[in-house]
């Protein structure tokens, strides 16, 4: 169980802190914005599902552009990535507060700028979420996160009830050019961070094999695609009530833009109850007991939505399902990031936000839908029960605890030296490992070996396999293949502290008098004149 130290104490780290305070401010905009937008749309067009709609323009880049998004997180200076997508969302929001003023905007031309600022939310979250490994020692990491939502919740308990005010009394442009100033603190903040820049070793990854990595390790990672699982049927259901909550306002509620607002503040607040109560949580509770409760509270508070006319009532229910959203998002993403090394963080984070947001964007338009043709009572009512299903997905897979698993690099590998001239490109290259096995241990051997092949896989290598000696059953080999030298470098490079007990097994099983034997091999079949050439002692030209 983690430890139930004060989340708080993370403030006397100053990075964290101004980079927080500056996020409290960009985040306020958003929520404005996000006001703006829903109530524009809401005054622009009487159909329910495009009102759906505009939480899914905002949701759907974050699904389709993540991995990529978390590609540029893993190669590049995170804090310059930030600052294009801050950048680029300035611009965006600069704009469409124009184009509000000037009454230009149609409701199709208001979804297109929405999905432009959700495609700077893709670029931009993967870096933010895997920086908190670069701000904050790993012990902290579940502090840092369970802050950032907390800060984010705590400006959701104020920024809509703000937006609806500022729609009220100045109008939906006014709200979008706060939106727009409000992305200054964060860069500003951002250029002030000047964090260290590890000397990078071996060059940058190319974007296909990167972005073929981060899927192939999630893929290799059952524990992982479990968390994902569970993230997207969250989203996929929890986001009814976002996506519906105007036309409850509306329709049931007859309430306005503030009173729109207000319902959006109480589900800040109830979040906000939710990211302190984390810790306690954590450290009493399971991890599924904890997801099971916040699928079930989300669900009870979604079906008391589909027939209230009070208020007040409303207002408790949105307070209940606050609390459970960011308890169950939270927890999700503290999961991934204590089960992900550093070097594949934020791939790692992105196939989680597409998963949850994927989930979110099919949701928005799902519910919009069903809200429009069987009306919203029926929509909330159905999301009720898919989150039901959510909870008892949970009996069958349930989510994994936080281990205490050390996935800091292993640095045990040291490059061999070679008698071949090879560039870092060359290949394909075989990797071929020879064990001697007492027939006894055969059985030990399999199985240690079946999770050596999940470590194998998840950091590169392909086509694995493993071979057993027809004329003498002792001798095993694994075999292997990487496209390049450089890819067997980062291969072994990515072998972490915890996969070191695999290796230390495997050892002991070996019962051959020599230390196991590997054997690195080039694939060739006609080689150019050139290349490959053995190496030359000092002084002597190469043979012509």
């Amino acid at each position: 169980m983690p430890q139930t130290t004060s989340t708080l104490a993370l403030f006397r780290n100053r990075t964290f802190r101004v980079l927080w305070i500056a996020a409290l401010a960009s985040n306020f905009g958003g929520l404005v914005q996000a006001v703006g937008a829903a109530w524009m749309m809401a005054t622009l067009s009487q159909s329910q599902s495009m009102v759906a709609l505009v939480q899914s323009s905002v949701t759907l880049p974050i699904m389709i552009f993540s991995l990529a998004a978390g590609v540029f997180a893993d190669n590049f200076d995170r804090r310059r990535v930030m600052l294009v997508a801050q950048g680029f969302m300035l611009v965006v929001s600069f704009v469409l507060a124009f184009l509000a003023y000037n009454e230009l905007l149609t409701p199709w031309l208001l979804l297109g700028f929405t999905f432009l600022i959700g495609c700077g939310t893709a670029l931009h979250n993967p870096s933010w979420q895997a920086s908190m490994g670069d701000i904050v020692p790993r012990d902290d990491l579940s502090s840092a996160v369970s802050l950032n939502s907390m800060g984010f919740n705590m400006m959701r308990s104020i920024g809509p009830a703000a937006g609806g005010a500022i729609v009220a009394i100045a109008g939906v442009a006014a709200a979008f050019a706060v939106n727009a100033i409000s992305y200054f603190a964060i860069i500003g903040a951002l250029l002030a961070w000047r964090p260290a820049v590890a000397a990078r070793r071996l060059p940058r990854e190319p974007f296909g094999g990167a972005f073929a990595a981060g899927l192939r390790y999630v893929a290799m990672s059952p524990n992982l695609l479990r968390v994902i699982m569970r993230g997207f049927v969250f989203g996929l259901s929890a986001v009814a009530i976002q996506a519906l909550l105007p036309i409850v306002v509306r329709d049931h509620l007859s309430g306005g833009a503030f009173l729109y607002g207000v319902m959006l503040g109480c589900f800040g607040m109830g979040a906000v109850v939710g990211a302190l109560a984390n810790a306690r949580l954590r450290a009493r509770f399971h991890n599924e007991r904890i997801t099971k409760i916040a699928f079930f509270g989300f669900a009870g508070s979604t079906a008391i939505l589909a027939f209230m006319t009070s208020a007040v009532i409303a207002g408790a229910a949105l307070l209940v399902a606050g609390a459970c959203w960011v308890v169950a998002l939270s927890l999700f993403n503290v999961t991934m990031q204590l089960s992900t090394p550093r070097w594949v963080v934020g791939r790692v984070l992105a196939l989680y936000q597409t998963g949850v947001f994927g989930g979110m964007a099919s949701g928005s338009w799902i519910w919009g839908e069903m809200s429009e043709t069987f009306g919203t009572d029926t929509a909330l009512l159905v999301a009720a029960g898919v989150l039901i299903i959510g909870a008892v997905i949970g009996i069958p897979a349930p989510l994994p605890d936080f281990g205490e698993t050390n996935l800091d690099p292993l640095n045990q590998f040291t490059e061999p030296p070679l008698q071949l001239e090879l560039t870092r490109r060359s290949g394909p290259i075989l990797i071929m490992i020879y064990y001697e096995i007492a027939q006894e241990d055969v059985q030990s051997f399999l199985a240690t070996m079946n999770l050596r092949r999940r470590i194998r896989i998840r950091d590169g290598a392909q086509q694995w396999t493993l071979l057993r000696d027809l004329e003498n059953p002792d001798i095993w080999t694994e075999s292997y293949h990487v496209p390049t030298w450089v890819e067997y470098i980062r291969h072994n490079e990515r072998r972490t502290l915890a996969d070191l007990g695999v290796t230390e097994r495997l050892m002991e099983l070996h019962k051959g008098p020599r230390p196991v034997r590997v054997h690195r091999m080039i694939e060739r079949q006609a080689v150019p004149r050139r290349d490959d050439l053995p190496r030359r002692p000092q002084g002597k030209d190469p043979v012509p």
